[in-house]
This record gives C-alpha cells, sequence and structure tokens, in this order.
C-alpha cells in the first residue's frame, strides 16, 4: 500500500473486510445507510483506495476486492497513534488504556492476559 489510509478509506475498507468481495454499488447502499454518503462520495473513496493499491477492481459489475488485510492497516493506525499521541511510547497508550475508567473488569483482565503471552513469547 503506498500511502495509509484516512479515516473515510477506513469505512470503504471495513464494507470489505467484514463482508468480504462486494461490488461498488452494494459499498455505496451500505455506507448510506451507515453514514449517510452519497455514491458519489463512496465511489471517489473506492477509487482512492484503488490508487493506493487498497482495492483492486474487476469487471463485470465493478466488483472491489481488499487487497490489504485488516490487521496491517490496524497495526499502521496504532504505530501512528502511539508516535502521534503517546510519544512512540507503546507503554504509554498501554497506561493510558488501563486509566480508563470504562473498562470493564473482563476487560482488564483480557489486557493482563495480552501482556502475559507477550512476556512469555519474549522468553
Amino acid at each position: 500500500m503506498e500511502h495509509s489510509l484516512v479515516d473515510s478509506e477506513i469505512k470503504v475498507m471495513n464494507v470489505l473486510w467484514r463482508e468480504g468481495d462486494a461490488t461498488a454499488k452494494h459499498i455505496s447502499d451500505v455506507l448510506k445507510a451507515e453514514v449517510g454518503w452519497n455514491m458519489n462520495t463512496t465511489y471517489t473513496l473506492i477509487k482512492r483506495c484503488i490508487g493506493k493499491g487498497a482495492i483492486q477492481r474487476t469487471e463485470p459489475g465493478f466488483l472491489c476486492h481488499a487487497l490489504v488485510p485488516k490487521e496491517e492497516v490496524q497495526e499502521a493506525e496504532t504505530n501512528e497513534l502511539i508516535d502521534k499521541v503517546y510519544d512512540g511510547s507503546a507503554a504509554n497508550l498501554f497506561a493510558a488504556l488501563l486509566g480508563r475508567k470504562t473498562l470493564t473488569a473482563g476487560q482488564i483482565e483480557r489486557l493482563k492476559r495480552i501482556v502475559d503471552d507477550w512476556e512469555e513469547a519474549e522468553e
């Protein structure tokens, strides 16, 4: 992928990641219902994703296929967030997550397991 995706492009990608290959019209219909976008807006964003190498378009029917896995975009977005907001420190991000009052006991326990698994993998 040549450039990182902006939020609006990620909305387009989310439809493909969630539903698999889809026509541009279907993506447009979904995003009209979810965020109120018109067809031209969605088609413009699909074309931008194609230009960035994130989507492949095939005929017939302007069928769109995600070329970039969701996990790859999540990792890139997380790294950008850590660099931009947490001074490049994943520990600062993690501390911010743990400090949130909205986390449930189950979510906190899951974060602890992630750290434990990571520590075991590092040994």
